[in-house]
């Protein structure tokens, strides 16, 4: 694997509309650092690809962030609430999250077991209610898919918010937001990415792109801070943390598409910037005949460096994390980081072949993360 590059906050300029730039000179050295291994020599010099996605003004994070943070209003706005459900009901609301998390996520529910009792639960129910509403697209009924579902889908959201779950894994995750200061946002702005995945299947240009990765990801981070909880003893702003779980979602969701770049062909869908693909010479007949070409290798070359970017970022916040939610933080990002690696390894042919994390590999990664989880705040 590549050697990363950590990067702290002094090195960014920081617009008046609160997009942060990165100087040329470290961009240049993130593409050093991550190219390191022996390049096939080709007659044409590719572009360099943007990495500047949307800033998090125009997400409005910074509105998440703010009412996110007024812990104690929610936590005693939610005390009398919460006693509206029988504690043997909610623990088998909760088990049946654990249950669902230890199935499909191993390696990340075995990272939540060093986290408080509560916070376990919490992050096991927004997990469900994530993978529940991601279902719904790719899921086995996708079929049925229409604007009506996800708008039902949405009620349903707002009445688990009002207190008013529809069923036993909602109330899991209405006990939960009566626990913890999470707003309604990041989880409408899941719900309008799976809209997106219902009428749209190119992407311009990779500020659509982003937006997309933001709704259907970076939202993930947003839920998940006020739950994982920020170190007392952090050196960086809130808001800089909560830029970092959107950055590390980001960077996930780059992997996963360019992990699935196959698989999505064969469902008719390019998640690759069409103006990207066009500056190396491609277009979408090149994705769907599967030909791993010089043009390809060095067009997922700039790919997988805008996602290891994006991971580069996300490492201070996992930093700043409450010492016993980081665990579980630093195994997704170093897993993730493999999948680039085994893309890599597979001479950039994601287009036959699916890059993957053998599950013996990811054990092994647990003791590293782990160690990173420990290290002192810097």
């Amino acid at each position: 694997m590549s050697s990363t590059l950590s990067l702290t906050p002094k090195p960014y300029i920081r617009e008046s509309n609160g997009k942060l730039l990165p100087p040329k000179s470290m961009l240049t050295a993130i593409r050093a650092e991550v190219n390191t291994a022996p390049k096939r020599r080709s007659a044409r010099t590719f572009p360099e690809l943007s990495i500047q996605g949307i800033s998090v003004g125009d997400l409005h994070v910074q509105e998440i962030v703010r009412r996110q943070s007024k812990t104690h209003n929610t936590a005693n706005k939610g005390t009398s609430q919460k006693s509206q459900f029988d504690p043997s009901f909610l623990e088998e609301a909760y088990e049946r999250c654990r249950n669902i998390c230890a199935e499909y996520a191993k390696t990340f529910y075995l990272g939540t077991l060093l986290m408080t009792e509560e916070r376990q639960k919490a992050i096991w129910a927004i997990y469900v209610w994530c993978r529940r509403t991601d279902e719904l697209v790719d899921g086995p009924n996708s079929g049925h898919m229409n604007s009506e579902v996800l708008d039902r889908w949405e009620e349903r959201l707002e009445d688990l918010f009002e207190g008013r779950p529809y069923d036993m894994l909602d109330a899991a995750l209405t006990h939960t937001v009566l626990s913890f200061p999470l707003d309604i946002k990041p989880f409408r702005d899941m719900i309008e990415g799976m809209r997106m995945d219902t009428r749209k299947c190119r992407y311009q240009n990779f500020q659509e792109l982003y937006l997309y990765c933001y709704y259907v990801a970076g939202t993930v981070g947003l839920m998940s801070v006020p739950v994982m909880g920020i170190a007392p003893d952090s050196l960086i702003s809130a808001q800089s943390t909560y830029d970092a779980a959107l950055y590390l979602g980001i960077g996930n969701q780059l992997t996963n598409i360019l992990r699935d770049v196959g698989e999505d062909a064969a469902r008719g869908r390019v998640y690759l910037p069409q103006d990207e693909l066009a500056q190396f010479g491609l277009c979408d007949n090149d994705v769907f005949s599967r030909k791993v070409t010089d043009q390809w290798r060095e067009f997922m070359k700039e790919q997988i460096t805008r996602a290891r970017f994006y991971f580069n970022l996300a490492e201070e916040g996992a930093s700043q994390l409450d010492k016993d939610s980081r665990w579980p933080v630093w195994s997704s990002l170093l897993i993730y980081r493999n999948i680039l690696d085994a893309i890599e390894e597979n001479d950039y042919d994601n287009l036959t072949k699916r890059a993957y994390v053998g599950r013996a590999k990811k054990l092994l990664m647990l003791p590293l993360a782990y160690t990173k989880s420990l290290d002192t705040l810097v």
